[in-house]
């Protein structure tokens, strides 16, 4: 990796100032920023204070907090809202350990004295993957703000096309057509267009993609609309809103009750 490539910022944590300083002055002559810390606390407070610390490579074996601890203590505070990776570094190779510290999620660990060109190819290593985790999410969250905003737009214009459309007739209909059109129960006047065209091809006993199909929407969209009409006219279940606005119960005058 050509030098000062890398916006990763590496903690480096070790209870021997010299390992400290030998590690850092190597990782930054390679293109990495690094924050030194001798002890697990004030690593702690370095991770809380600087968001751009991606990479931590800790020694397993300090006197205040081992680094599973310390890995463990940084996981539980970047929550799934920051992504970084941990390497451990290692005296005495423990068996127990190192598998104790990959189950938590420890990326790699190497033992000293370490190959400095061989924990700077696993360091490389980890900042690409770390790389491509951080793309994943940023697309995850794009493609979730993409689909919001097409739902919101795909609803915006089938309103516009209610408002277009000509005022019904004022004669009587006769069929399916009029109990949806004329008589629906008063619950279901406070919803959308399109809400209410869902709610109409339920009462069908429509599967939710064939309802996609017809209305020219995904099915997760649709999912989105029942569970939208269920909340707003206070239905448990497609059940009971089907039966709701079935024609011989929207024909009755009595006064429809949902719980």
């Amino acid at each position: 990796m050509n030098k000062l490539t890398s916006k990763i910022k590496v903690l480096v944590v070790d209870d021997q100032p010299l390992i400290v300083e030998e590690l850092c002055e190597f990782l930054e002559s390679s293109g990495y920023r690094c924050a030194p810390c001798h002890s697990s606390h004030d690593a702690i407070r370095a991770f809380i204070e600087d968001p751009e610390i991606g990479l931590v490579l800790c020694d397993l074996h300090m006197p205040d907090m081992n680094g599973i601890e310390l890995t463990q203590q940084l996981q539980k505070i970047a929550g799934k809202n920051r992504l970084f990776e941990s390497i451990l570094l290692t005296g005495r190779a423990d068996k127990q350990d190192v598998i104790k510290a990959l189950r938590i999620g420890i990326a790699d660990y190497y033992q000293k004295p370490v190959d400095l060109d061989e924990l700077l190819e696993g360091i490389q290593r980890q900042d690409a993957i770390l790389h491509e985790r951080q793309k994943s999410e940023h697309l995850g969250h794009l493609n979730q703000k993409l689909q919001y905003l097409a739902e919101s737009i795909d609803d915006l214009y089938h309103d516009m096309e209610s408002v277009r459309r000509p005022p019904p007739l004022k004669s009587s209909p006769t069929g399916d057509d009029a109990t949806l059109s004329g008589g629906i129960p008063a619950i279901f006047k406070q919803l959308s267009p399109r809400q209410l065209d869902v709610a109409k091809l339920v009462s069908k006993g429509q599967t939710n993609y064939q309802i996609a199909c017809d209305l020219g929407i995904t099915e997760n969209t649709v999912k989105l609309y029942v569970s939208q009409v269920l909340r707003l006219t206070h239905m448990n279940n497609r059940t009971q809103l089907a039966l709701a606005l079935s024609p011989n119960v929207a024909s009755q005058p009595q006064k429809l009750t949902a719980h």
